[in-house]
């Protein structure tokens, strides 16, 4: 895997390491040595010291600017897109993912879990409502709040989105919040589909985990009807 670098350019082409204060106004893309949440801050630096040939670090949000889908998880897996660098890449959740995407034609390739695969969205990007991978796979509410900056710039940084997809309640949540809207407005739900205003729609359905799959509580013939209802809505 190609070595990253732990700084990001100015303007000017400079390097530095960002802090606090050049973090108040956020982008759509986390720095890779975002320092906002301790915890996870900690556990990105012990998978570090125990994998320094992983990514380790926020992960980038994958697709194309131009996407009129957004598709939202909840927090990179640690073995997932914490080692891979792209979202949904390298676990079981990902070969559900970007399988139904190909086949329902929002990406173009072949995927072969590796970001080098040369795999391509088409109309669509990627993203985490948290950024870094969190222990046990579950970030608190309050890194969820924090992150939620980042999520907002990346929501506001798409002219064309037409369609967000939360994968999870968390997800779900972290959209309502991202667009000033309380819970009770829209319940979670399989299938669900709800109203954001402004032309956005939000689609919802379970979590494409392994552990859901094995449950059975969300089948690939359930996940299918999800984006087939997102296609129609969206088009050709």
């Amino acid at each position: 895997m190609t070595t990253r670098t732990k700084t990001r350019m100015t303007t000017s082409g400079s390097q530095h390491v960002p802090d606090r204060a050049s973090l108040t106004s956020f982008e759509a893309e986390a720095p890779l040595d975002c320092p906002l949440c301790p915890r996870l801050v900690a556990y990105r630096e012990a998978n570090q010291a125990a994998h320094p040939d992983w990514f380790n670090a926020p992960v980038p949000s994958f697709g194309t600017e131009k996407a009129r889908l957004l598709i939202v998880g909840l927090a990179p897996g640690v073995q997932g897109a914490n080692r891979t660098g792209r979202p949904f890449t390298g676990d079981f959740a990902g070969d559900l993912l970007y399988g139904t995407l190909l086949e329902f034609g929002f990406a173009r390739g072949t995927y072969d879990a590796r970001p080098d695969d040369g795999l391509e969205l088409i109309d669509t990007m990627i993203t985490n409502a948290v950024r870094c991978v969190p222990p046990q796979n579950k970030p608190t509410p309050a890194e969820a709040k924090t992150c939620l900056g980042f999520f907002k710039a990346r929501i506001a940084a798409l002219p064309n989105l037409e369609v967000i997809l939360a994968l999870g309640r968390i997800a779900h949540d972290a959209v309502l919040s991202a667009q000033g809207m309380k819970k009770s407005t829209a319940a979670f739900g399989h299938g669900a589909q709800h109203d954001l205003g402004s032309g956005l729609r939000l689609f919802d359905s379970y979590h494409c985990s392994r552990y859901n799959t094995n449950t059975r509580r969300l089948t690939p013939e359930m996940f299918h009807d999800v984006f087939r209802a997102v296609r129609a809505h969206i088009g050709d």
